[in-house]
């Protein structure tokens, strides 16, 4: 398999061996670096350097201590400044929420693509990958409504082109695909599975329905024919 970027090195997960571009946390001797401001997600480079900062301190605070620590004043003391310095940079909750949430959508679209040249199985297994991976920031993006005004024009298209190249870009059919991948994955992240549930068997199941349709110019950032 190619090498991915840093974030999604390749793994061979027991659920579908050789599908998965994974979005684990970075471990010793991979070759990643630990997360920085410069790393958080910001296509249209409208971040001021200390939204970044916000950002990847927000970021860190959730990965590693869950959503009842994402708060504006844990991000104003990781930082070393005042609460009220904050709203300076970041309106509100709902705003510094949805900077994690962009970061979110980058790192997914950047999975996704990555999986495109495996075909729908692969996609699958990179969306199944990222949430397992990162469960907080995926209820985050997704167990809530979103503010789309709040995140970077184009981002959540780039997420979802990946989606609906797998089904010959047919609208209905690429909701239908994201609806699966993310009741799986939810069911599954929230332990709504029996211990002896064959989800390899129900993934299978799932994508076999869709059937193997990536149209095999598919690039990212264009629209699939």
């Amino acid at each position: 398999m190619p090498s991915a970027p840093c974030r999604f090195r390749p793994c061979s997960p027991s659920w579908w061996p050789g599908c998965c571009t994974s979005a684990s946390t970075a471990a010793p001797g991979t070759g990643c670096a630990p997360r920085t401001d410069s790393s958080v997600a910001d296509p249209n480079g409208t971040l001021t350097e200390r939204q970044r900062q916000i950002a990847a301190a927000a970021r860190a605070l959730l990965d590693e201590q869950g959503p009842e620590a994402l708060t504006m004043r844990n991000v104003a003391e990781v930082l070393g400044i005042k609460a009220p310095s904050l709203y300076k940079h970041v309106p509100d909750k709902t705003a510094l929420e949805h900077l994690v949430v962009a970061d979110g959508f980058a790192e997914i679209a950047d999975a996704l693509e990555a999986a495109v040249p495996q075909g729908l199985t692969g996609i699958a297994a990179a969306y199944r990958d990222y949430a397992i991976g990162h469960p907080h920031v995926y209820r985050l993006m997704n167990y809530r409504p979103l503010r789309r005004d709040l995140l970077p024009a184009g981002l959540e298209e780039r997420t979802a082109r990946p989606l609906a190249a797998a089904v010959g870009g047919d609208p209905a059919r690429a909701r239908a695909l994201w609806a699966f991948a993310h009741g799986m994955v939810s069911l599954e992240i929230d332990g709504r599975f029996p211990d002896d549930a064959d989800l390899a068997a129900a993934w299978r199941a799932g994508l076999e329905s869709f059937g193997e349709v990536m149209p095999n110019h598919y690039r990212p950032g264009t629209s699939p024919q």
